[in-house]
């Protein structure tokens, strides 16, 4: 069980939105909820009047109202939410036309930028505008190729109020990266900048672009934002136009929002594509919209006094949930570079200078920051953070109470979790709740997830498969190139038919806790006990001479053996002493079963692009199989040295 890490007040309980909500639904229903848990229990088994009073307390804008909320709450997939509604996604975000700043975007090296909200509505409607005149209908694809900059977030808005989908790449994604994604949802428009910088390099994307377009012919314009120069070079792209001379040149233009159906195609979103071509997942503008603001408002208290910054890209989900932050009158914070450039400290100097209140990033970026020594609590004021999100992966014990002994001891530290599939989470943070060390505080609301054991029966207090038993509104309405829905299918309902099987291995605790111990796909099973992931690396890292590690179950002799593979410190060696200190706190900390067999020294971990370690490549790798798509991998060269590995042929 977790140590108890903080406990809200009762005056600040009473201040959240989450507080308000359950007044609310406490006078409707008849109702007399104390606690979180009492409205996480009414929210599963009263869906519909859940999402009918979300819709509501969130005071989202539309043009005609649905006739049901959701027409069959037994149905997954395929039940339909708010039939018979209006409405359009960027309108709803685009709300607020006042002086209150919008966005506030910080460049490596770069001074701050700011935009009010006036100023956003008036840039989207100019490119709206131009979007229109050329032509750009409900249903056509607009894409960007762009750093996490202003230009960003306008284009998908301008974008959203035609009706058009968007869908975005990093800069730092390969060629074949790209094209994997764009080439299958062919776009007519291209965003990009000319460039980005990390780690105080400016890199070029224009010559990039130029080969992309080789190999995509339905894009119609590419229009370059100027970032790392001024005026950069634009004659190699081929329908290329400065940003400034694509918008209109009108200004206080009147954005013609399309009214559209709550399910009409908002976003489309990748998985990580390391089994073949990535998945790409079409997301709805109303299911987007309805559960972004029900985790913002509800479970991050995010109001408009706030400033919420997430560390992301425009490649990453939380580039889409930080984006809805808009719909509450928020300031965003937008931040593009690396977050250790020019020193450790340079996203809390940040925090510190725009007076964040929500800081959101990950958990290895934690892990690192505390490897590199940075106090943010004691090197900069902090004074106005409340809270610190966490996610991409399981966040350790050590993270947790790291957050409270160096960045701040009265704050809500909400580690979240979630995919890209929902563009949202399963789990996340309670703002009316304690938190404990190395548990997320609880179930979103209205999600009805489970652990599943072996034989499919929900549990608690022990390990299972996340599932979720009952539809949700930001499920996928569709996959891209899936017209029989085999596709979508498989992703989600091929063991349990009609609950959602996300691929990960949690436990939920008898107060509602939930704690993540790795994908369920890369679970361990050594004599037939499943191992997480998570609790090996726990216990790895936290060691001074590690600093990165993988672990994959590898197939010997009719059962399951642990390989773990460590990337040390510069300096460090791996001689037996460090193997036996290896082995003891995981024997310690973890369990003997834990303990791997094979402890291997490799010069890099790979990764995703959106920075997920990837056991199962390595895994497939070992085992004489072929990953389909490397170009899915940041680093995929190191994959060939873990094909050459003698050791796993070793006893």
């Amino acid at each position: 069980m977790g140590k108890l890490l903080w406990t809200p007040s009762g005056e600040r309980v009473k201040a959240t939105n989450m507080y308000r909500f359950m007044t609310r639904i406490n006078g409707k229903f008849g109702k007399d909820f104390k606690s979180y848990s009492d409205l996480y229990a009414w929210s599963v088994e009263n869906i519909p009047d859940f999402w009918a009073e979300m819709w509501d307390f969130a005071e989202i804008q539309a043009s005609a109202p649905c006739s049901a909320v959701i027409d069959d709450v037994n149905k997954m997939p395929g039940a339909r939410w708010f039939g018979g509604a209006k409405l359009n996604f960027a309108e709803n975000l685009l709300r607020h036309r006042d002086d209150h700043t919008a966005i506030a975007f910080k460049g490596e090296g770069m001074a701050p930028r700011f935009l009010t909200y006036r100023q956003l509505y008036d840039e989207a409607a100019r490119v709206a505008k131009s979007l229109r005149d050329m032509g750009i209908a409900p249903g056509d694809r607009v894409v960007g190729f762009m750093p996490n900059m202003p230009e960003t977030i306008i284009a998908m808005l301008a974008a959203a109020s035609i009706g058009a989908a968007w869908s975005s790449c990093s800069p730092d994604f390969g060629i074949k990266g790209v094209l994997d994604r764009f080439g299958q949802i062919r776009p007519r428009v291209l965003f990009t900048a000319n460039g980005y910088s990390f780690k105080g390099k400016k890199l070029d994307s224009l010559g990039r672009i130029a080969d992309i377009l080789k190999q995509i012919d339905s894009v119609e314009k590419v229009v370059v934002v100027p970032y790392t120069e001024d005026a950069p070079d634009v004659g190699k792209v081929p329908n290329a136009v400065m940003y400034d001379d694509f918008k209109a040149s009108e200004s206080e233009l009147e954005i013609e929002f399309a009214q559209l159906p709550f399910d009409h195609p908002l976003y489309i979103m990748y998985s990580s594509g390391t089994t073949g071509l990535p998945k790409c997942m079409v997301q709805s503008a109303g299911g987007i919209l309805i559960h972004h603001l029900k985790e913002l408002m509800l479970h991050t208290d995010l109001t408009r006094d706030d400033t919420i910054f997430y560390f992301t890209t425009c490649g990453w989900m939380m580039w889409n949930w930080l984006t809805s932050s808009l719909g509450t009158g928020a300031t965003l914070v937008l931040f593009d570079g690396n977050p250790f450039h020019p020193h450790p400290g340079a996203l809390w100097e940040m925090a510190q200078d725009l007076k964040i209140s929500v800081f959101g990033t990950s958990a290895g970026y934690l892990s690192a920051l505390e490897a590199a020594g940075v106090k943010p609590g004691r090197e900069y004021d902090l004074s106005p953070l409340r809270a610190v999100l966490s996610t991409g992966s399981p966040l350790s014990i050590e993270g947790f109470e790291f957050v409270y002994r160096d960045i701040k001891q009265d704050l809500q530290l909400a580690s979240i979790s979630g995919g890209t599939d929902l563009n949202g989470c399963f789990a996340l943070g309670n703002p009316m709740g304690p938190v404990y060390s190395g548990e997320l505080q609880c179930r979103g609301l209205a999600m009805a997830v489970e652990a599943f054991n072996e034989n499919g029966e929900p549990v608690i207090g022990e390990q299972g498969e996340l599932v979720c038993t009952k539809p949700f509104p930001s499920m996928p309405i569709y996959f891209w190139d899936d017209p029989d829905g085999k596709k979508y299918h498989d992703a989600y309902f091929d063991v349990y038919p009609g609950v959602w099987r996300h691929g990960d291995y949690i436990e939920i605790s008898e107060r509602g806790g939930v704690t993540i111990y790795g994908r369920s796909d890369a679970t361990l099973n050594p004599g037939g006990v499943r191992i997480g992931t998570a609790e090996i690396y726990r216990q790895v890292e936290q060691l001074d001479e590690i600093e990165d590690s993988l672990v994959i179950g590898q197939p010997w002799q009719n059962d399951v053996r642990v390989a773990l593979f460590v990337k040390l410190m510069p300096g460090c060696e791996l001689n037996d002493d460090l193997k036996n200190r290896i082995r003891s706190t995981i024997r310690s900390n973890a369990s003997p079963r834990h303990v791997p067999a094979k402890i291997i020294e490799v010069p890099d971990i790979p990764y995703t692009l959106n920075m997920k370690k990837v056991e199962l490549a390595v895994k497939k790798v070992i085992e004489g199989k072929t990953v389909l798509n490397k170009d899915a991998l940041r680093n995929p060269e190191v994959l060939d040295y873990y094909a050459d590995l003698k050791e796993l042929q070793e006893d």
